[in-house]
């Protein structure tokens, strides 16, 4: 399995970057902080005005996870809130299963919500030209690649997976063996 350093570096060399950010970064929830506006203390007391501090950006919502971010521009709406920078890193992605369990991020993972939400915005009309790698195929040779992939990915994520896995991995079974 690659690790979170490669899958980084995959990210920024084939999706660019932005004033030297990555346009996609993987991170992990714990450790991002940012500036912003905000009328509490750390201790939660109000504040008489307004100040910028550095905050959690996650660990409020998001706990001990990896999370895929894209780099945007701060909307004009939000820039009193996050008045420090124009861009932003906000969140596309969290790795965790259908119980809400941590996974590690994979490439592969990572590259399919990046290429859906490609084309998606591609398809409403409003971002820059995107090729899409499969516009050469029929819709049902799409639609049989894209099951494909995300099987793949389902697979990659939680191939090990079973009820009696679960079961003794949380703790909830007991597992014997005979002796002979």
């Amino acid at each position: 399995m690659e690790t979170l350093e490669i899958i980084n570096k995959r990210l920024k060399d084939n999706y660019g970057e932005t004033t030297d950010k990555p346009n996609f970064r993987i991170v992990w929830s714990e450790d991002e902080f940012e500036n912003r506006l905000t009328n509490f203390t750390d201790e939660g007391f109000e504040l008489i005005h307004s100040e910028v501090r550095r905050l959690p950006k996650y660990r409020q919502w998001i706990k001990n996870k990896y999370v895929l971010e894209r780099l945007t521009e701060v909307p004009v709406f939000q820039e009193n809130e996050l008045p420090v920078s124009k861009l932003s890193y906000e969140p596309l992605w969290v790795f965790e299963d259908v119980k809400g369990d941590a996974v590690r991020p994979t490439w592969s993972a990572a590259k399919f919500v990046i290429e859906t939400v490609h084309e998606q915005v591609r398809t409403a009309g409003v971002y820059i030209k995107y090729k899409d790698p499969d516009s050469g195929l029929t819709k049902e040779q799409q639609f049989e690649k894209r099951n494909l992939e995300l099987q793949a990915i389902q697979d990659e994520l939680f191939g090990n997976e079973t009820t009696i896995g679960d079961a003794l991995a949380y703790k909830q079974g007991v597992g014997f063996t005979k002796e002979n």
